[in-house]
């Protein structure tokens, strides 16, 4: 190296027999031995633009689309217990389960058309059948539905038109489970980490909702020795809720949290309590009238409870950008190992 290159490092701070590294506070030497690089710039950590969301979260308003929700589910159960009640000859559980159906099914349509401002916006989804899309076979659903379950009811409450009454019990049974598991599928369609990360779970939460809410109806408003078939039910759906649930939280990791946290979680845990409490007391309860309607009355609230919680989660994971952040960077560092690139 000649004298002058030796002088110019030496301005710019480079002993002479080192070469600088970019990035790196320190050079390394050239030969047997050398310097760990140092880096000068910090990991980088997560942050958004002023802390605000990265999404946009749902505009839904709590107690239409929560309503609507709930409402949807204990419909749409209630028909298929309603069914079964008429196929096993218990007449009074037969008239309360359709009954039930229709009202909520008629509620929960309303709920809807209540959120979107106008009926006209309903009306417009039926403009075409879009089977890629949960909003339009759901709204294509409750329109031959609704119409179903109230013939179905308005027969068994007045005993007229039996042979139509019996065809839209079997129509209403048909599309119960859809209607009450659909909406389970719409929310995990959508951008918000709560409820779209467990897209593989939900619609059987919902489902087993639904049938608690069923069951609840069931014991409230049929007498002991015909409400053996809600009882199953509710039995069945605490169990699939539970296990669903369960499931879910533990596959979508820290996106989790808001079903733990704050309202959403106040609500969570009142619907589980509830569940367990429910199920419980309607297998105990026999033919105990005042017990079983305890029993129905806490699986009714359980599924309110966990569908308001579902609701609220999701609005909370929607408003902290980190659940739509961090778990995608999560993704991209498990795939680039197998796609050759560096994590």
């Amino acid at each position: 190296m000649s004298e002058t290159e030796v002088t110019r490092q030496g301005q710019r701070g480079i002993r002479p027999g080192s070469q600088a590294i970019p990035g790196s506070s320190k050079g390394r030497r050239w030969g047997k031995h050398r310097r760990a690089e140092q880096p000068m710039v910090p990991r980088a950590e997560f942050t958004s633009y002023y802390g605000k969301p990265v999404i946009n979260a749902p505009v839904w308003a709590a107690p239409d689309i929560a309503g609507y929700l709930f409402l949807g589910g204990l419909a749409g159960a209630s028909s298929l217990l309603g069914a079964g009640a008429q196929l096993t000859g218990r007449p009074s559980l037969a008239r309360a389960a359709k009954a039930g159906a229709a009202g909520a099914g008629g509620l929960s349509l309303a709920a809807l058309v209540h959120d979107l401002g106008r009926p006209a916006r309903f009306l417009n989804m039926l403009r075409v059948v879009k089977v890629s899309s949960p909003m339009s076979i759901g709204s294509w659903l409750l329109s031959g539905y609704v119409p179903a379950a109230g013939v179905a009811a308005a027969s068994a409450l007045t005993g007229k038109v039996s042979r139509l009454g019996a065809a839209a019990t079997v129509g209403a049974a048909l599309l119960g489970p859809a209607v009450a598991a659909y909406t389970g599928v719409l929310i995990s369609d959508t951008a918000v980490p709560a409820w779209h990360d467990g897209y593989r779970e939900m619609p059987f939460v919902f489902a087993g909702s639904a049938a608690t809410a069923a069951a609840g109806l069931g014991l409230l408003a049929a007498p002991p020795d015909q409400n053996a078939p809600a009882r199953n039910l509710g039995l069945f759906g605490a169990c699939l809720e539970l296990a669903a649930s369960h499931r879910m939280m533990s596959r979508i990791g820290m996106v989790a949290e808001p079903y733990h946290q704050g309202r959403s979680g106040a609500y969570m845990k009142a619907g589980e309590a509830l569940t367990v409490l429910g199920a419980a007391g309607s297998l105990a309860s026999g033919r105990n009238r005042v017990a079983g309607a305890i029993s129905g009355a806490a699986l009714l609230a359980a599924s309110a409870a966990t569908r308001w919680g579902i609701f609220h989660a999701g609005l909370a994971s929607a408003d902290d950008p980190k659940y739509t952040v961090i778990p995608q960077r999560e993704r991209l560092r498990r795939r680039s190992p197998a796609s050759g690139e560096s994590s």
